[in-house]
């Protein structure tokens, strides 16, 4: 299992359980579509019959899968909020704090430069410098 602080960990675990879920639907659609073709062969079902129930089928696997990833969407909503992560915006935020922090820095070093140098002078020029 994924410790807290370790989003990779827990995303990988969703990714993996969400591809099992696709491959479980491809694998259910095939045998849906195998047993309907059979149906229409033993003559129980007509070809239309059988596009009808699956155009139905579709649809309902549709309204379902709107329904799983809205559920799904929530969770991994829920599960960031846990694990005090930063939003995209806070993290942009901060970025722009720490360009300008550096920038002051390299202003105050500049300036704090200019005035050691100004004061070596005036004291070279007084004659108290070392």
């Amino acid at each position: 299992m994924a410790e807290r602080g370790d989003p990779g960990g827990i995303f990988d675990l969703i990714k993996k359980s969400f591809l099992a879920s696709l491959g479980a639907a491809v694998v259910t659609r095939n045998k849906v579509q195998d047993a309907l073709n059979s149906l229409v062969e033993q003559g129980k079902i007509s070809t239309e019959e059988a596009d009808k129930l699956a155009e139905d089928l579709v649809e309902s696997g549709r309204s379902q899968w709107s329904d799983v990833q809205a559920k799904f969407s929530d969770s991994v909503r829920k599960a960031l909020d846990n694990m005090d992560i930063g939003s995209k915006k806070e993290f942009q935020d901060l970025v722009a704090r720490v360009e300008n922090l550096e920038k002051r820095m390299v202003m105050l070093e500049a300036s704090q430069i200019k005035t050691e140098e100004a004061v070596r002078t005036k004291s070279e020029e007084t004659g108290h410098g070392a």
